[in-house]
């Protein structure tokens, strides 16, 4: 028989018949799950069943994702993560040091028959042909280099100093940005733009 309720601190014998009501009958009822204590403090075991193959939820497909390099980070290893992570985009430089407003290095891919196309955000990234490249590998490997020019502590402008209140964007630096199309291509066949609005836009032939 199940021992009866009683306050905390109070002692058994005599008294517990005061607390036990005679009229109610006790009822001993086996617990609805019981599963021995195998993981550490504070671990909740979970016993739901898994769904059916009929019932599972498809699967939400999410964007390519962004691995944020440091400075030190060498060619072969950046080849190893891009490697490892399919579809990945590696960020190095001051394109990983951002840290709101406009991104940089957010990316599209298109792909058609014999070609694909590809977008890349480049928001305060400077233009100038000396400080800015984009290399493409016939494995279809793009390693985009540059110099953003925003984040800077002190702006000048029309004669005047502006003293920065905030700095979001991406540190003044250099940076790189790489990632993997889909295929191999023919990288002598490749058209690119990079406009004003910051975005780079190229198109390269498939092998």
């Amino acid at each position: 028989m199940a021992s009866p309720i009683r306050p905390s601190g109070m002692r058994g014998g005599n008294n517990e018949s005061e607390f036990r009501n005679h009229q109610q009958p006790v009822l001993a009822v086996p617990p609805l799950n019981s599963v021995p204590y195998i993981g550490s403090p504070g671990m909740v075991v979970d016993d739901t069943p898994l769904p059916a193959e009929d019932d599972a939820q498809p699967v939400e497909k999410v964007g390519p994702s962004m691995v944020f390099l440091p400075p030190s980070t060498t060619q072969k290893e950046r080849d190893n993560v891009l490697a490892s992570a399919k579809g990945a985009v590696a960020l190095s430089g001051s394109a990983a040091m951002g840290m709101v407003g406009p991104a940089l290095g957010l990316m599209d891919i298109g792909e058609s028959d014999d070609a694909y196309l590809f977008r890349v955000s480049l928001p305060g990234v400077a233009r100038d042909e000396k400080e800015f490249s984009c290399d493409i590998e016939p494995d279809g490997t793009i390693l985009i280099k540059g110099v953003t020019t925003t984040g800077e502590k002190t702006v000048c402008k029309n004669s005047q100093i502006f003293r920065m209140q905030t700095q979001n964007l991406c540190p003044p630096g250099h940076f790189s940005i790489t990632f993997q199309l889909p295929g191999p291509v023919n990288h002598k066949q490749f058209r690119g733009h990079f406009g004003n609005d910051g975005m780079l836009e190229g198109i390269v032939k498939k092998k």
